[in-house]
């Protein structure tokens, strides 16, 4: 064969085949668990009901549910009840009665919402209880836990104040709603603590409402009661900057080991860095709103009934002071947007 007619052969090979080829190219395989899992979410109902918004934790909470929303093709919506107990009763109340798929609920304290819970999963709506519990145990439960809270503060209170350490062995323990799962179980881990250390005097144990000015005036009061005041446990970051205000006043700032503990933002870490608070116990924000949003798609997605079965995860804590202070351990609403 001469080299030229092996040449117009091989060009006529070339013509042939090369759109069989192009025909015949792979083009990947259908993941059917992939199209399954975004198949069973599309369309469903999220609703989120928050103490309130425009604080830090249910603004970062809110952030990191809409975007999966968005990202998964469901229906997310916020019912505020702007701190009115009485208007998130309305509000859950409402909602038995228009049957989201799901809803978020985080609880003004332990009694309030625990009927209405329960009558929600009756009705086949599934629950996930965020941050604070009620006594309804639902379909699942994400947050911190107010038990260790409590006990991670006390330790530290006693590591500083225990006799021969501080200026005395005088504790003040500021809480916020004396019925809301962040006071009744931190408490019983910080008296889990102290009952151990008799040495270790409470001299001051008031409820601040979440209020700063109000957790200022109780603080002022104590240190002219007790000037020689040597630990204070509060119970939220946010109230608590009346409690430092107070002891920055009075000049005790490094009389008084102040620990708190709040969502991680970025606010709470300054005042850290600023010597307001002595330890900041984190339960960071961005992490508890993955792990929201992971129940979120699993109960959607799961065939079992509302309260069949019941799961909690209580999220691991950072504690914070001014020598680990770093941008790993705060965050800004614009970093979760």
């Amino acid at each position: 064969m001469s080299k030229s007619l092996l040449i117009k052969l091989m060009a006529v090979a070339w013509v042939v085949f090369v759109p069989f080829a192009a025909q015949a190219q792979n083009k990947g395989l259908e993941n059917p668990r992939s199209t399954a899992f975004h198949g069973e979410l599309e369309g469903k109902n999220v609703v989120f009901l928050p103490l309130s918004m425009g604080f830090d934790l249910t603004e970062g909470w809110a952030a990191k549910m809409r975007q999966q929303a968005e990202r998964l093709n469901y229906n997310f919506e916020i019912r505020d009840p702007a701190w009115s107990t009485d208007a998130g009763t309305r509000a859950l109340q409402s909602l038995i009665g228009e049957k989201p798929d799901l809803i978020v609920a985080h609880n003004p304290d332990i009694q309030s919402y625990a009927r209405l819970l329960a009558r929600a999963q009756a009705e086949g709506i599934k629950v996930i209880q965020i941050n604070l519990e009620s006594n309804t145990q639902t379909d699942s439960y994400v947050g911190a836990d107010w038990t260790e809270i409590g006990q991670q503060a006390a330790l530290a209170v006693v590591d500083r104040c225990a006799e021969g350490k501080g200026v005395s062995s005088k504790v003040a323990i500021d809480t916020g709603v004396p019925t809301a799962a962040s006071d009744v179980f931190q408490l019983d881990g910080i008296y889990r603590v102290l009952d151990q250390h008799p040495e270790i005097e409470v001299v001051s144990q008031q409820a601040t409402e979440y209020n700063p000015e109000k957790a200022r005036a109780i603080m002022e009061t104590v240190l002219q009661q007790h000037p020689d005041l040597c630990g204070a446990i509060g119970i939220w970051d946010n109230q608590d900057t009346g409690t430092a205000s107070a002891i920055q006043q009075a000049g005790k700032g490094d009389q008084v080991f102040l620990v708190t503990s709040g969502g991680g933002n970025m606010v709470g870490c300054e005042n850290v860095s600023k010597g307001l608070f002595s330890l900041y116990i984190s339960y960071n924000v961005p992490l508890q709103g993955d792990i929201l949003n992971a129940e979120i798609a699993r109960l959607l997605r799961s065939d079992a009934d509302a309260g069949e079965m019941k799961a909690m995860y209580f999220n691991p804590l950072t504690l914070i002071t001014k020598d680990d202070v770093n941008q790993r351990n705060c965050w800004t609403l614009e970093d979760l947007q």
